[in-house]
This record gives structure tokens, sequence and C-alpha cells, in this order.
């Protein structure tokens, strides 16, 4: 079921009708059918594996609170990574390493066939393992005190607005809100539904309009050239955005109308100026998953550089496998691993010199070249996560390097430019630049407010029922516009 679908939006009426007019006694009950049901929308049998994942990690936070012998409690923490990880490990990457171990092994003449089980892919299985990991870490660790109530925890692993692809929340910011009684509120609602009507913009317009030039580019290699290589992976860096943040905006909005508050996820990261700056900026709560039970426990920056940059490296490796069973995610991984550790290194030699020379770091010029030359990064590195294969990677880095051919009206003809979709391209990227105030006021965070109060105040006492339904109408007719038919979301695959 996606968001994007009929399906869900009958769904979402459906379960806000019975949550508000249910007392609190019953709601954790019907979000937890709701939930499951969402989930099993994509197979029947795979909410036993979700479920399973629960059972393990459910008991042991029970055991692990029940006990002050250290040993045991580190046992029963220990059991729990391997078997979540476990799973996690058969279904996403036993294929992969299989076949790998294979290819190896024909590089010395060995001709052994290729052999897979096909195993499913559940689908948010990386997501909702990590959120079950976290509590049991929290737990053991003395953060969090374990969920007695099995229903509540439960929901807390399968709640359906993030159920699939984030946010990924932790025990102490999710599940009190799940056993808090709420009242009504139409400010929330309003909230929830400016936070979503983005979400679906940046999803069906941007995300999915973008997509069709990426595809053509890479669908077509062999009559690509260089501009058309870099010009879809820059447009594959606003897809990504599109498909990625207007999940996690519709999962937002979703819940904000049952007043829960999911973590933000994304903050503006167009906007960054660092790759450091980048990855405090997208997909926030994986960020914070990494450096809080990987990066820190490693050693984090506290043992010198080698080994700030040895952590760097096991970090990205990690992350670029999480995102999916690639080769090019690993590489992509360890390529971002290289530039966030180079940044690293020359932070300070950096800043001497544009002191020595009284260069105005935080000057709009500088700042703007700083931005430019993201990007320019950011487009080279998404060919590598968008490649299927280390074939297809080569391919498309041969020709950004050789190909200048027919230069400008080359890469027109593969991306299948016309006037009126350069036209849309701009009004859409323009769009989303802007529509970023509709939907800002109404997101937690925990950094200072992007709109002073006065001015969020005022701003809010504008939105009224018939900015809704001309927004809804313009969003809908871009959907026109710009795609046919929509997709499913690219982060389901994670």
């Amino acid at each position: 079921m996606n968001f994007n679908s009929l399906h869900f939006l009958i769904f979402l009426i459906v379960v806000l009708l019975l949550y508000w007019l249910l007392p609190h006694r019953m709601r954790w009950a019907l979000l937890l059918v709701a939930s499951y049901y969402f989930y099993m929308s994509w197979n029947v049998w795979l909410v036993f594996l979700i479920l399973g994942t629960t059972i393990v990690s459910y008991g042991a936070g029970i055991l692990i609170s029940k006990t002050n012998n250290g040993a045991l409690k580190k046992f029963y923490l220990i059991t729990t990574l391997v078997v979540c990880l476990g799973v996690l490990f058969f279904f996403k990457y036993f294929d992969f390493l299989l076949g790998s171990v294979i290819d190896f092994l024909n590089l010395f003449s060995m001709n052994l066939d290729d052999f897979a089980l096909n195993l499913i892919l559940p689908v948010g299985i990386s997501f909702y393992t990590f959120q079950t990991l976290s509590y049991v870490i929290d737990v053991y660790a003395g953060k969090f005190e374990a969920e007695k109530h099995f229903g509540y925890y439960a929901l807390f692993v399968c709640y359906f607005p993030q159920l699939v692809a984030g946010p990924i929340e932790r025990p102490g910011d999710l599940l009190p809100q799940l056993k808090k009684e709420h009242k009504f509120s139409s400010d929330d609602m309003a909230a929830g539904l400016r936070i979503m009507l983005y979400g679906f913009f940046l999803k069906c317009v941007l995300a999915d309009f973008f997509g069709i030039f990426v595809n053509n580019v890479f669908g077509n290699l062999d009559k690509a050239n260089s501009l058309a290589v870099f010009s879809a992976g820059l447009l594959f860096v606003l897809q990504m955005f599109g498909d990625f943040a207007g999940y996690s905006l519709i999962a937002t909005g979703t819940a904000r109308m049952m007043r829960v508050k999911l973590s933000r996820n994304f903050d503006r990261p167009y906007l960054a100026t660092s790759y450091t700056d980048f990855f405090h900026r997208w997909h926030i709560t994986l960020t914070r998953w990494f450096t809080d039970y990987l990066y820190i426990p490693l050693g984090g920056s506290r043992k010198g550089k080698a080994r700030r940059i040895f952590n760097t490296f096991i970090v990205f490796f990690l992350c670029g496998l999480w995102h999916g069973a690639n080769w090019t995610y690993v590489i992509w991984g360890l390529w971002i691993a290289c530039l966030i550790s180079l940044e690293s290194l020359l932070k300070k030699p950096l800043k001497n010199l544009c002191e020595k020379h009284k260069i105005n770091v935080d000057g709009t010029m500088f700042v703007l070249a700083r931005r430019l030359l993201m990007w320019v990064s950011l487009a080279l590195a998404s060919i590598i996560f968008r490649s299927v294969s280390v074939n297809q990677l080569g391919e498309a880095y041969s020709v950004l390097f050789t190909k200048f051919d027919n230069y400008f009206s080359g890469a027109v003809t593969c991306l299948g430019l016309t006037p009126i979709r350069l036209l849309l391209i701009t009004l859409i990227t323009a769009g989303m630049c802007m529509l970023w105030k509709f939907a800002e006021g109404a997101q937690p965070t925990d950094k200072p407010a992007l709109l002073p109060a006065a001015e969020k105040s005022a701003y809010s006492q504008k939105v009224s029922v018939y900015f809704y339904v001309i927004f809804s109408i313009a969003v809908f007719w871009f959907m026109l516009l710009a795609s046919q038919s929509s997709s499913g979301f690219l982060y389901f695959q994670f």
C-alpha cells in the first residue's frame, strides 16, 4: 500500500475517523491492527517476520530489566543483536554474499553455477530492525525503562506512518506519545495536512517527473554523452530528495493528525556547504542512529585523527551496505567516507589560510561557491548510487569523462528534454525551494525556529481552507503535467 495510492487515502480516512471516535484505551489496538494490515498489504506472510522480531526484542528488554547481573544482561543484548541482525542479513544479504563468493571463485576458473535462494526482501526490514535494536540497546544502557505492555511495544515497532521507510524513531521519543491520551486538535489536523501536501508535491510532482529523465539516461548509456550523465546525476539528487523527503513528510503529516510528532528527517539538505553539513541535514534519524550506536562506541573522534578516519570508514561502509545488497552502495559509502575524512583533515588548514588572507568564509559569494561545489560533488556521487551494477557504474563514468561529442544537443536528446519539460523542471524546482515554508511551521525540530515566532504566527493565520483547496488543485494539476503514472517510493527497497 503506497502512500500515493487511492488505497492508502481510503485506509487513512477510516483509521483517522475510528481513532478519534474510539476512547483512548482502545486506540492502541486500532493502530496495531491498522499497522499490521498496512504491512500485510505487501505480503501477508511477512507479518510473521516482523512479529518474530518484535517478540524477541520485547522479551530481551523485559529480561534485561529484571536482572542486575551484568554478564546476563550482555548475553540478552548480544542474543537480540544476533537474532535481529541475522534475520536482516539472511533476507537482505544472503543471496548477495553467496553470488559474490561464486563470482570471486570463478575468477580462478572454478566454473561454479550461479545459485540464489531468491528470497523476498521484506519491505522496510532495515528500518524496523534498527528501531528494535535502538530499543534493546537503550534498555541495556539504562536510558529507557523496558516497556511492559506488549501491545504498545508492538505498535512502536510497526507504527504504520513510519514503518517502511522511517523516520527511525527512538523509544523515548515515540512510545510516550503513543501511550499519551490525545484530544482532537484542529490545529494539528491542519498542520498534518500542510506537511502531507508538501510531501505529496515532492514525491508525485518532483520525484516522479525528474525520474523520467534519469531513467532515460541510465537506460541508454550507450547513446549518452558526458553532459547527459552529469545532468542525470544532478537530477537524481533532486529525485532522491523528493522521493525520500516526500515519504518522510507524508509520514510526519499522517502521525501529526493523530497528535504524534515524528522526528524531523530532512532539513533543507540542498543548502549544505560540506558533506558533514549535508549528513546533518539528510536522513537525520539514520545519521543519528549510526552516530550514537556505532561511531561513538567505536571511539568517535576522541582517539586521534587516524582512529576518527577509521571509524568514519567503518560507519559509511555499513551505511552504504545498509542501503542495499549491491557493491555500488558499498563503493558509494566508501567514497563518501573519503570525502568526509578529507574535509576533516583540511578543515583547520583551510581555516587558518582564510584567516591569514582575511577571507570571510561566511560571505555570500564564498557560501554560494561552497554550495555549488557540493552540488557538483553530489551529482558525481549520485551516479554511483543510481548505478544498478558495477559494470553500469564503470560505463557511466567512462561516458562522463570521455564522450564530449554533440555536447548540448546530444544531452537534450538523451534526457528527452523539450521546451515545456525544461520549463516544468524549472518551475518544480522553484516550487520545492519556496513551498518548504508552507510546511516548515508545522514540523517538530530540536533547532532554533527557522521562522520567528511572530512571523510564524502571522503566517499560520493566513493559511485557510481556501489556500488548501488552491494548493491541492495546483499540486494535482502539476501531477497531470509531470507524469501520467505514479511510482513506488525508492527507499522501500532499503
